[in-house]
């Protein structure tokens, strides 16, 4: 199915290119028929849109009998067309010639649109013909994987059942052989010497065992009793552990409290000693104030008075 939808997609791809291909060449040969048979000089109106229009025209005047000339100009009057016939005769030969012309452009224009169309229609041929070869490659490579598949399948079916049929024979033999070691075992007979291990007679197997005797009992009970009385052992000197813990974490707090009191006592006396000084530097200061206020105006600070204020500062 993947490979089926790649081919598909291939195909689709090459018909879209080929649509392109046609578009664009459809495109071209528009463009050339503009090119050739519409050309701008060949409209009715391209007199009066001539960029040459200037470099073409002839002089105002050329002569007594140009028929440009005015009324005014007393050089022709209304009904005399001296030139009619011969104009007339130009005219007919260049219109015949423009229609020879369109003819012969026409036919070229069909015969290049023929052209084209049989090179696209034979294009079109050969690609429906590349597409049917290859869906018929596609068919036959599936019926061949369609025939592979079935015989292998074939195969695996056949070796499957043989398969089944040999383990379910196996199977039964088994069966047969636990049934037959059942009966025939220790375990049904209730031998006591199956509970015995492989890795000594002191150790055995449990879902073999039938029991302890009164001496293995006995054994064990002396051991639970010694037991318990190590543990109350262990219980007694855990207790007097923690009383001695006890006792020390409390002599240790009783320490650590008379040694905050005493630092407390000394940080007290400290603190009331610093308090003194500080008064006695307030009262100073405000004497000094006082002193400077009364000589504020009075006096002319002189350096004396500023040395007297550095020596307080400091």
């Amino acid at each position: 199915l993947a490979n089926e939808m790649k081919q598909n997609d291939k195909i689709i791809c090459m018909l879209e290119e080929q649509q392109k291909n046609d578009i664009r060449n459809i495109n071209k040969a528009i463009s050339e028929f503009w090119k050739d048979f519409q050309k701008p000089e060949t409209r009715s109106e391209f007199d009066l849109s001539d960029p040459q229009a200037l470099k073409k025209d002839i002089p105002a005047r050329l002569s007594d009998d140009d028929p440009r000339c005015t009324i005014s100009g007393l050089q022709k009057f209304m009904g005399e067309d001296l030139n009619y016939d011969q104009r007339m005769k130009f005219q007919k030969e260049q219109l015949r010639e423009w229609s020879l012309q369109q003819q012969r452009e026409w036919k070229n224009a069909l015969a290049d649109q023929k052209f084209t169309d049989d090179l696209y229609d034979k294009s079109r041929i050969e690609l429906d013909q590349k597409t049917m070869e290859q869906q018929q490659k596609e068919e036959e490579n599936r019926r061949a994987v369609c025939v592979a598949t079935k015989d292998f399948n074939r195969t695996q079916a056949a070796e499957v059942a043989e398969r089944k049929k040999l383990e379910k024979y196996q199977k039964m033999k088994d069966d047969m052989d636990e049934i037959s070691n059942l009966l025939q075992g220790d375990f049904l007979s209730e031998n006591p010497e199956q509970a015995v291990s492989s890795f000594g007679r002191h150790r055995v197997i449990p879902d073999r065992w039938k029991g302890m005797n009164q001496d293995q009992l006995m054994a064990i009970r002396s051991s639970q009793q010694q037991q318990v009385l190590e543990k109350l052992r262990m219980k007694e000197e855990e207790r007097r552990r923690d009383a001695e813990w006890d006792r020390q974490s409390i002599q240790t707090a009783r320490a650590q409290l008379v040694l905050e009191r005493q630092q407390q006592r000394r940080y007290r006396e400290h603190r009331r000693a610093l308090d003194n000084i500080n008064a006695e530097l307030s009262q100073e200061q405000k004497s000094k104030n006082i002193y400077l206020k009364e000589e504020e105006y009075s006096n002319v600070p002189t350096d004396q008075y500023y040395a007297q204020f550095n020596t307080t500062s400091r």
